[in-house]
Formats: structure tokens, sequence, C-alpha cells
């Protein structure tokens, strides 16, 4: 494959998407081909999933069945965007990837951490991130961002004990795989953190 592949992770109002965003219009500005998608959601089946997983229920939801559904999103997402794009030279920008269902699912879902990992692996088709951007936050912190949404979603409406393990399982997760995983301070400006992002990805030679 010619083209990189940057995902960006992080607790429920950490800011990863507005970084997702303001590094796509990076390379738009200068003139690198770039896509932003997201997870759930990335692909015309994938949005119709998203609805299924994010949108509050009366019915009980089976963790192990949301994990299922992330995965078919994921297996449709690498399928038919991601990894074709990338085979066309493409930098793919994803909010969102495999790390997200280890820490949601696995770490803060409590299902087991090898199902996830062989779950992510098989959906992939063995695809990893060339590197991954970890914006973080207290718990506290994101959630009184989110707090200003009229509607949040079922994930957003988890109990703070849920936010507070899923922010221990990408810590945990960067802490694993150092060479992939970037932990940024997502209490600093927008700015700084796109700055810090831009620094981190020409150190590395990625752009």
């Amino acid at each position: 494959m010619e083209g990189v592949f940057i995902t960006f992770e992080g607790i429920e109002g950490a800011g990863k998407s507005t970084q997702a965003r303001l590094l796509h219009d990076y390379f738009q500005k200068t003139g690198k081909k770039s896509i932003l998608t997201r997870e759930p959601g990335g692909t015309q089946t994938g949005r119709k999933l998203r609805q299924i997983l994010l949108t509050p229920s009366d019915e009980v939801f089976p963790p192990v069945a949301e994990l299922f559904l992330y995965e078919a999103d994921r297996s449709f997402h690498v399928s038919n965007l991601i990894r074709p794009s990338l085979e066309k030279g493409y930098t793919v920008i994803c909010d969102r990837f495999t790390d997200s269902t280890l820490a949601y699912q696995g770490y803060a879902r409590g299902l087991d951490i090898n199902l996830v990992k062989f779950l992510n692996e098989t959906a992939t088709e063995g695809l990893k991130p060339d590197i991954t951007f970890l914006i973080d936050i207290p718990v506290e912190e994101g959630l009184n961002r989110i707090q200003k949404k009229r509607d949040k979603d079922r994930i957003e409406q988890e109990d703070i004990d849920f936010h507070r393990r899923l922010r221990e399982g990408f810590l945990k997760i960067a802490q694993e795989e150092k060479n992939r995983v970037a932990v940024l301070d997502g209490m600093n400006s927008p700015e700084e953190i796109h700055r810090q992002v831009l620094d981190i990805l020409k150190n590395r030679n990625i752009i």
C-alpha cells in the first residue's frame, strides 16, 4: 500500500474529531490527497449500523451484540473505503478505529480482551494504522463537555465508571503500543494540539 493510515482516538468529549478534521483541512490546503472518515458510519451500510449502535433504546443491548455490530461496520469500512483508498495513495484519516473497540467493548464493557483483538484482526484483515493519536483528557472534563449536547447518544449516556474504565483502557493500549500511539494532552487548545500532531508527523517523516 502506498498511502498512510492515521487514526484519532479518545474518550467522549476529548476533541479527537476536531483534530481529525483539522489534519484533513491541512492536507487539503497543502495539496495532499486525503480522505476523512469515521467509525462507525464510514460507508453507506455503516451509516445504518451507526444509527443502530448509537440510538438510545429501551431494548437490552447485549455487549457481545454491540461488539459484532462494530466489527461488521469495520469490515465494510476497510473493504469498501480504507483499503482501496490506501492502495490509490491517499492518506486516510479515521476518527476511531480498532483501539476504540478494544477500549469500549473490551476494557469498559468487560468483554474478553483476546476475543476483541481476534475480531479486530479478522474485520481488518490485519490492517493497522501507521500512527494513532490518543487525545487524553480527564473523564470529568470529557463528560462536562458533552453535557452541552441536547441529545446524548447511547454510549454518551453511560455512567461515570464506564467512562473511567474507558480512559484507563485507552492509556493501557498506548502504554503497550508506544511506537504506534502518540498521547496528546487534550486540555491544550485545539490549535496547540494540531501543531503537536503536525510536529509528530514531520518527525516521523509521514508528511
